[in-house]
């Protein structure tokens, strides 16, 4: 395993994460356990959930799982760097989500319980709110780390401009603000490329991509399609609005001899913005096989060939419109 430092900060994190959204609803409580301990023994540190993945309102049924491994002991929560989310409905009351002061501070107590910790090391926002002002918001956050409940503060989901303002603010307050923006980045979704990836490189944020494989599609498109992720019909239609790219990019990952999933990781994290790319396996065998993709170093004219496959924007922004 290799490790990188999560954006500007001092703490190193697995090159790749262990993402856990199919710990619940996919993965029962017994085979979400033994990935976990596998990925230890990989070398993996970095484990990311969110208090409503689950998908049971108020459950925060994955993080319970988390919670019930780590209570194991044997050194379990002193080996991983441990991040969850806040914004989500957890309830029925009008209270009961986004990002408010109140709600941040009882969601996080909340995830403390079930995860069976006193600390999160990496405490995301999961979505921007823009009814809470930013004082209120780091105002929270504030709070959490004077505490010792919250060790580090994230982003995800967040607009260009959106990390500006909450590194605006939070210079202003003297506090640290965000070290890291989970954003949905892959081969065919580069959105991110024209504003937050240049706004997280200005401010020392490191990016997780969120669906790295976007969805399944760029696992291994035409094999296994009634199998995971792959087989939901939102998935499908996407194979179908790309079957063309994705029969060239088939050719090209069998030219390199490599999976496509793995040429797919390995393409992420060419980019030196990019902190950990976020697998979620359904099984030991697919987190095993996620590490082959640290080893491919992708050539000048892999590189080509993958931007004319799955162009981008163009580059980042105003230059990719504007001239």
């Amino acid at each position: 395993m290799e490790y990188v430092h999560l954006g500007r900060s001092g703490v190193m994190v697995s090159k790749i994460c262990l993402g856990t959204m199919n710990f619940g609803p996919h993965t029962s409580e017994e085979d979400s356990f033994k990935i976990m301990d596998r990925s230890l023994e990989l070398g993996f540190n970095f484990f990311d959930t969110a208090n409503v993945y689950g998908w049971k309102i108020g459950e925060g049924v994955t993080e319970q799982i988390m919670g019930h491994w780590l209570a194991q002991g044997g050194g379990r929560r002193e080996q991983i760097v441990l991040a969850t989310k806040v914004f989500g409905r957890m309830g029925e009351g009008p209270n009961e989500r986004r990002l408010s002061a109140y709600h941040i501070k009882h969601a996080c107590e909340q995830s403390l319980l079930r995860l069976q910790t006193d600390h999160i090391d990496l405490y995301q926002m999961h979505h921007i709110d823009r009814e809470s002002p930013w004082e209120e918001v780091w105002q929270a956050m504030e709070q959490l780390v004077r505490e010792g409940k919250v060790i580090y503060v994230g982003s995800s989901n967040f607009a260009g401009w959106h990390i500006a303002q909450a590194q605006a603010e939070a210079k202003a307050r003297n506090f640290m603000g965000l070290i890291s923006e989970q954003s949905l980045y892959n081969l065919s979704a580069r959105m991110i490329e024209l504003e937050v990836a240049p706004a997280c490189e200005y401010y020392g944020l490191g990016i997780i991509p969120w669906s790295p494989l976007a969805g399944g599609m760029l696992g291994g498109a035409f094999e296994k399609t009634k199998e995971g992720r792959r087989a939901s019909e939102h998935v499908q239609k996407q194979i179908e609005e790309h079957l063309d790219q994705l029969e060239k990019y088939g050719i090209l990952c069998k030219e390199m001899g490599e999976k496509p999933a793995d040429v797919a990781l390995a393409w992420l994290m060419n980019h030196p913005f990019v902190t950990s790319p976020i697998i979620g396996p359904r099984n030991v065998e697919q987190l095993e096989g996620s590490l082959r993709a640290l080893e491919i170093r992708l050539s000048e004219e892999e590189l080509e060939r993958l931007d004319q496959i799955w162009p981008g924007p163009g580059g980042s922004a105003p230059e990719a419109y504007a001239w």
